[in-house]
């Protein structure tokens, strides 16, 4: 599409642009004896075949739900192929993986324990080590009755869906502290919106809901092929998930290839490549501002 047409639609989209982004609720809904449980299992070694890798291997909870390096490891110090996204609030994506080849967190869940380069084991042998650990085999028993592969899973995501960070700082402006931001995160919020980043960086997650090709108006050099390993489409080629921008001052390195590694040069060339205009260094620096406001709050997360 040419760029001056995607630039028109992002001016017609303007108006109504303040209405994309809701807040993270502060209170949810869950049940804490399978969460507790889940966040065990998080945190488990027994899930991977040589008992060295955890969902919090890759997932490092205490440091923005992602690995902070370009690709993660997995069992035998395999080596990955794509960034770890972060975990926080990944309840509110649409789509789970870069490839948006699963939504919901119970498929997602599934995927790295048979991954042969991240967790490599199967739930035969995932079920067999946690009936033989008297932990998991009583607390199992007691909630659910028994240790199979649907328990296991539902408590894993009985604890992801705990990891919400609500409260960030423009949560606290949607929310109607309209005099919270300054004056250069009010104008970086202004120019996240007109220079279109909200067209597809929208919804409670402001980010995670879409899938978009990534050098719609210059090419980004990548030999990850996107969803078009997934569904051998040749228009789905470079296609990846919008990631959430929650917490993206804290979760460098950034896009699939985590080849990016500070929010600055994340935001330079997503203009570059996606809306195809030079921005100037105040306002990216006033984007930058603005992000900073979507770090959120890791204090309600459970402690058990």
């Amino acid at each position: 599409m040419n760029k001056y047409l995607i630039y028109i639609f992002i001016l017609f989209n303007i108006n109504n642009a303040s209405e994309l982004i809701t807040p993270i609720p502060k209170i949810i809904n869950y049940d804490i004896k399978k969460a507790v449980l889940g966040k065990k299992l998080f945190y488990e070694i027994k899930l991977s075949h040589d008992n060295s890798t955890s969902c919090a291997s890759c997932h490092i909870l205490e440091d923005g739900g992602d690995d902070n390096i370009e690709v993660s490891y997995g069992i035998n110090g395999k080596k990955g192929t794509r960034n770890s996204p972060t975990v926080f609030n990944a309840r509110y994506n649409y789509y789970q993986f870069w490839d948006a080849s699963v939504k919901t967190l119970e498929e997602q869940a599934y995927g790295p324990m048979h991954n042969p380069v991240e967790m490599g084991s199967n739930f035969g042998e995932i079920i067999g080590k946690l009936k033989n650990d008297k932990y998991y085999y009583d607390v199992f028993n007691k909630i659910y009755g028994e240790i199979n592969e649907n328990n296991i899973i539902d408590a894993i995501v009985e604890f992801e869906k705990t990891l919400i960070t609500p409260n960030s700082k423009f949560d606290k402006y949607l929310n109607g502290n309209k005099n919270i931001l300054t004056k250069i995160e009010k104008i970086g919020y202004s120019n996240f919106k007109k220079y279109g980043c909200i067209s597809c960086h929208n919804g409670i997650n402001i980010g995670g809901n879409l899938i978009q090709k990534i050098g719609i108006i210059s090419s980004y050099k990548s030999e990850d092929l996107g969803r078009y390993v997934i569904t051998k489409n040749n228009k789905d080629k470079y296609y990846f998930k919008v990631p959430s921008l929650r917490n993206v001052n804290i979760t460098a390195p950034y896009f699939h290839d985590g080849k990016i590694k500070t929010l600055s040069e994340a935001v330079s060339l997503m203009a570059k490549y996606q809306i195809g205009f030079h921005i100037t260094n105040d306002e990216l620096e006033s984007i930058i501002a603005f992000l900073k406001t979507l770090t959120g709050d890791q204090s309600l997360l459970i402690k058990n």
